[in-house]
């Protein structure tokens, strides 16, 4: 059996979020949907798993239709059995990161990110896998003490720092 190496690139507007995990039951996306919802107020998200055996659907739940075109678009694109996308607006990967790893049926998350991300995947006789992400870009150098202050200055304005 061999295996082909493919990038693949998902596509999403710069303004959202998204959490790229493995998950194994065809009640992931009922679960993740219940998780978002009752985690931040105002949250909109889509978000789609393709099963791995049965009829190997793109499952999906979402309470955006922009974001579930965007959402379904990728999960296909991917097609790795067993794998899920979340497309998130109006929040960050860090107010819902602990409840998406609470659901006993997820796996593993490969990444939660607003950066442009590809998808390193392996493909065989058997089907598709996502190896691991290559999320954003390579490090330019190390902080100075200016960039120092600019972080904090940043995780306050977000709200995440007194």
């Amino acid at each position: 059996m061999s295996v082909k190496l493919e990038l693949i690139t998902i596509d999403k507007p710069s303004d959202v979020n998204i959490i790229l995990g493995q998950a194994h039951f065809i009640k992931t996306v009922e679960d993740i949907y219940e998780a978002l919802i009752g985690t931040v107020p105002g949250i909109k998200f889509a978000v789609a798993f393709c099963e791995a055996s049965g009829k190997c659907l793109v499952r999906t739940q979402s309470n955006d239709d922009e974001l579930k075109k965007i959402v379904v678009d990728n999960a296909v694109k991917l097609g790795c059995g067993h794998s899920f996308i979340i497309i998130l607006k109006n929040a960050f990967p860090i107010n819902i990161l602990n409840q998406i790893k609470n659901i006993p049926e997820v796996c593993r998350i490969f990444c939660a990110t607003a950066n442009d991300v590809a998808a390193i995947v392996a493909s065989s006789s058997q089907g598709r896998g996502i190896m691991g992400v290559i999320d954003g870009s390579s490090p330019l150098g190390v902080e100075n003490d200016d960039d120092v202050k600019e972080r904090k200055e940043l995780l306050r304005k977000f709200g995440y720092k007194l």
